[in-house]
């Protein structure tokens, strides 16, 4: 039995997709999430096979997410199911450790091949998507990421930045302190060789951080 999770601020995507999935006699949706806190922390305690991840989502990146969630459970796989098709996304979401992309304008037997050839550990890319993003990510030397350089923290204190957030409004978001918050993104600023904020909104638009 494949255990999935899905993570989609949409309550009726997830109705949806909860009701396709939960029709195949090898699948099961056992636990569906709005936001990314929860999921990443019940990913951490019941290892779910499967996670299904939406990229847009208003309070983190389901790119981030899904890094996150690979951190919190190794063994999770992760499918991406977005109605962004931008290859630069498809890229980054490779780059978190996501193996399937699908569209959300796909039909619903693409989804249930995607999440069987996920869970086996093969990589998935929706046709309709095109090979561009494939062929970047397989064509990087390095396939080396720049988030890679930042804490979990560091990456929340970018978002909240880029997303157009004071220095206090962030703070109290994260429950931090004021100071905390400059010395976080003097941090980041720095390892990202990045000197001013439409620079950086740009980094993180091209990087999945927003798609704001």
């Amino acid at each position: 039995m494949i255990r999935i999770v899905l993570v989609d601020d949409h309550a009726l995507v997830r109705e949806g997709v909860s009701r396709l999935l939960e029709a195949q006699p090898d699948m099961r949706v056992v636990g569906s999430f709005g936001e990314g806190e929860a999921a990443i922390r019940f990913a951490a305690q019941e290892e779910p096979d499967v996670a299904i991840v939406d990229i847009a989502m208003p309070c983190a990146s389901g790119i981030d997410v899904a890094r996150r969630l690979r951190e919190a459970s190794p063994d999770t796989q992760l499918l991406v199911l977005s109605m962004y098709s931008n290859p630069e996304y498809i890229r980054q979401a490779l780059l978190a450790g996501v193996l399937g992309y699908v569209a959300k304008e796909s039909a619903g037997p693409v989804l249930v091949r995607a999440v069987r050839a996920v869970q086996a550990g093969r990589r998935y890319l929706d046709a309709s998507l095109g090979d561009a993003a494939l062929h970047r990510y397989l064509e990087s030397p390095e396939r080396r990421d720049p988030l890679g350089l930042l804490s979990a923290r560091e990456r929340e204190v970018l978002r909240h930045m880029v997303e157009g957030r004071t220095i206090a409004e962030t703070a109290q978001r994260l429950g931090l302190s004021p100071k905390s918050v400059e010395t976080y993104r003097s941090r980041l600023m720095t390892k990202l060789d990045i000197e001013d904020l439409p620079a950086l909104v740009k980094f993180a638009i091209r990087y999945g951080i927003t798609t704001v």
